[in-house]
């Protein structure tokens, strides 16, 4: 990869309970100012490698049991999760996390107290959102509980980019979502990378609207990387979408 890497992940292993065995081998980078995509079918090991690197795995009795991970040079690999949001590191959770009954701004604004700022840089924040988020803005007052599936989604990546992050950890964004939601979100997402500078590792199994928007991909099946080049070469390739892919093409 061509740009510095913002993350990079060394043979990484991942065990839950001492004794499953969730990820095993996995190495990747992450170029800064990159999107890259980490794709796979359900079950591939995905959502514990984002977990891994978000140090969110410990909350499932989960551990990194072998391997380093570096953000922006540093170990991190057993590092506090606080910690990594206070440093720019932040992961959307699959399933569209909301607090239901806080409006869409109030839940925006829970993830713009890192670092405790003040009044202006939350309301610079908030329009700095908006602005990407024109649906948020018209919905701010509402219960984020009786938004749609969609802009529940923008509510959870909208708080996560509230912590001012260098890297976003995206799983699943597109997870029970109607095609047009979805070509908006990544759209968004592909905004926010171009503008803003912001680096994503996004887990999805959708390898069409991913490989169209990453820059390099790789591929996991049963917790190994199975094939990664740039999202070009791996979408040419008809026997990555076959073998692992379930046939999705671009």
């Amino acid at each position: 990869m061509s740009a510095s890497p913002i993350l990079q992940l060394e043979s990484i292993e991942v065990v839950y309970e001492q004794v499953i065995l969730a990820v095993h081998g996995v190495s990747l980078e992450v170029g800064a100012g990159q999107v890259v995509a980490l794709l796979g079918a359900n079950g591939a090991g995905k959502s514990s490698t984002l977990k891994a690197i978000s140090s969110l795995v410990r909350a499932e009795r989960g551990a990194v049991t072998a391997g380093r991970i570096r953000y922006q040079g540093a170990d991190i690999t057993h590092a506090a999760p606080d910690a990594l949001v206070r440093g720019g590191l932040v992961q959307v959770l699959e399933g569209r996390h909301c607090f239901a009954h806080l409006s869409v701004e109030e839940n925006l604004l829970t993830g713009g107290f890192v670092g405790k700022p003040g009044r202006q840089a939350l309301k610079a924040g908030l329009e700095q959102i908006y602005h990407y988020f024109p649906r948020l803005k018209a919905r701010r007052k509402s219960l984020a509980g009786y938004s749609s599936g969609g802009e529940q989604q923008m509510v959870a990546i909208g708080r996560a980019l509230m912590a001012r992050p260098r890297l976003v950890l995206l799983d699943e964004p597109s997870m029970g979502l109607a095609p047009l939601i979805v070509d908006e979100i990544f759209e968004i997402v592909a905004q926010l990378n171009r503008v803003e500078g912001v680096s994503f590792l996004l887990a999805e199994q959708n390898a069409r609207v991913a490989l169209r928007h990453a820059h390099h991909a790789y591929v996991l099946e049963s917790g190994r990387v199975v094939a990664d080049g740039s999202a070009a070469e791996l979408d040419a390739r008809g026997d990555i979408h076959d073998l692992y892919l379930g046939g999705i093409a671009a």
